[in-house]
């Protein structure tokens, strides 16, 4: 049987952090709108006020795709004076071989960044490698490969001018179409977590994740569980908890087709009758995307 192409090194244990991070805007309210021209030229524009320092960012973008050349062209122009550039190529040269630069410029700061790709992917194995051009040049390099569900990866960055391996790192894991357990040893192994993602039924999702800092001055391990529920076709509800007594709810409903709107609450349990934290120790916010 042939094996499937297995996940990239960064998107190990997805399904565990999406479960865990996604759709909880308890930062601030944010607006995304998202337009398609016949083209196929996506146009979007989004922008987030933070609710704890009132700060509005935003950033316009445009992209291009050309399907029949495997070609892709991103531009972005963010409220902070950043322009970005990434040029996609993938399937041209090489059946599986994805090319990626990405640039970023501030007129302003006279700062800018290069960053060159390579992404090769076939059957039972994902490797990338990539160079900061203008810094370092930093070489970095990972893989994953699996058999059967089951993944072992990892990653190194080896900086040139200093001659030296300076990050390291490994992972484990095993991938079913209802589960999936994924370790990691992160920050030349001084960081260690486990995560854990299980489709109870096609209405449930449930996953929890633990991390161990063997560097950290508090000790102990951090432990967060979470489960999203379907109410119906059109809005989910996900819920999740940390060791330190952060609660945090989220609420997601399609509107219409192309309308969405999620609203998040985060509540810190152990402060609920502080009356001297005030709301500070507790986040609200919402988010809206429209896509046409």
């Amino acid at each position: 049987m042939p094996q499937p192409v297995p996940p990239s090194w960064k998107d190990l244990g997805k399904s565990s952090s999406d479960l865990l991070l996604k759709d909880y805007p308890i930062h601030g309210t944010s607006l995304e709108v998202k337009t398609l021209t016949p083209s196929n030229v996506t146009f979007k524009v989004a922008g987030t006020r933070d609710s704890k320092s009132n700060a509005i960012n935003g950033d316009i973008e445009g992209k291009y795709v050309d399907f029949k050349n495997g070609l892709t062209v991103t531009q972005a122009w963010t409220t902070s004076n950043l322009l970005r550039t990434q040029v996609e190529l993938e399937n041209q040269i090489a059946k599986g071989l994805k090319l990626d630069l990405a640039t970023t410029l501030n007129p302003a700061k006279s700062q800018k960044g290069a960053i060159l790709t390579a992404i090769y992917k076939q059957p039972a194995v994902h490797t990338r490698a990539t160079v900061d051009v203008l810094k370092g040049p930093t070489f970095t390099a990972d893989a994953v490969v699996g058999h059967d569900g089951f993944l072992v990866g990892a990653e190194a960055s080896y900086d040139v001018q200093a001659g030296a391996l300076t990050r390291y790192a490994a992972a484990l894991g095993y991938s079913a179409p209802e589960y999936a357990v994924t370790l990691h040893g992160l920050g030349n192994l001084s960081t260690f977590s486990a995560s854990y993602y299980h489709k109870v039924s096609k209405d449930v999702e449930a996953g929890a994740k633990a991390v161990y800092d063997t560097k950290s001055t508090t000790g102990g391990v951090s432990l967060e569980v979470g489960a999203k529920a379907y109410l119906d076709n059109a809005a989910f509800v996900k819920a999740k908890i940390n060791n330190a007594g952060v609660l945090v709810l989220g609420y997601t409903q399609a509107l219409r087709p192309g309308v969405k709107a999620a609203f998040g609450l985060a509540l810190d349990t152990t402060k609920l009758n502080d009356s001297a934290a005030g709301t500070a120790a507790h986040k609200v916010g919402a988010s809206f995307t429209f896509n046409s």
